[in-house]
This record gives C-alpha cells, structure tokens and sequence, in this order.
C-alpha cells in the first residue's frame, strides 16, 4: 500500500502547524516553500483539511493557518481516512472482474485496510511530532522567518 501525494501532503502540513503558536500563522506560500510542491495543490490539501475540521485558515494580511484542534486528539487512522479518496484498495466492479464474487481477496485486503488504519489510530499528530520533528520544524519555520526579515 502506498499513500497518495495528497495525503502526504496533508499529514506535513498538520505536523508544520503543530509547532507554531496559534498567535502567528504559517502560510501556505511558506509550507509550499519548506517542502517544495507547487502552492496550488497544497491550496487544495488545506482545503480539504478545512472542511474536516482539522485547519483554520484566516485569510487577509495577517492571516494564514492554525490547527483548529489539539495535536493530541488528532488519530493518524482518522486524518487518513479523511485525506484518503478511497477506502478500498481494489474495485471488483469497475473493470469488471470475471472473478467476482467466487473471490475472497477483496475481503482480504479490506480487512488489512481496516487493521493499518486501526494500528494507525494508535498513534497521534502529537506522538509523530515529538522531539526531533518538532525540533526540525521549528529550525524550518526560523529559517523562514529570518529570510522574511532579511528581505524587507
């Protein structure tokens, strides 16, 4: 199994946001810098992580984004499913398989979907950003800002 870009993308920009105070926003330009993907597709990953609840995003001079809950309550099985576009790993009905039904690997493979998404749920937002993550995004987020400085 392999993630898509996108959830990729979303899972980096949840962790960049977990370090940052909710009193200065991190921008989409900045992420899309810090991890080199084109804006207009980490436009798309934030607007999904809106509409789940996960993201704030302020727009105007001083806005930007914040996670709009704690790093805690945020189950890595859960930001998955919701970032995910499928929850099945095969589709029997579109090209038609000539196996379907007298086949069992469906079942299978749904059943090792649902134990990656529950051994997943093990862990949260703020279990994979601890220590040395979140000690390199704030490394990140400084160098941002310092080069924000320099240039005005």
């Amino acid at each position: 199994m392999q993630l898509t870009r996108f959830s990729d993308l979303g899972l980096r920009v949840l962790m960049y946001l977990t370090q940052h105070d909710r009193a200065l926003p991190v921008t989409i330009a900045e992420i899309a810098g810090q991890f080199q993907v084109p804006h207009n597709h980490l436009v798309k990953v934030v607007n999904r992580l809106g509409k789940l609840g996960w993201v704030a995003a302020t727009r105007g001079r001083n806005g930007g984004l914040r996670l709009a809950v704690p790093a805690q309550s945020l189950q890595l099985g859960q930001v998955l499913q919701g970032l995910e576009h499928s929850t099945e790993l095969i589709n029997c009905e579109d090209p038609p398989c000539t196996l379907r039904g007298n086949c069992l690997l469906k079942v299978a493979l749904n059943a090792g979907l649902a134990a990656f998404y529950g051994k997943m749920d093990d862990y949260t937002l703020a279990d994979v950003c601890g220590s040395r993550t979140g000690e390199a995004i704030i490394t990140l987020h400084r160098q941002f800002l310092d080069q924000q400085t320099a240039r005005h």
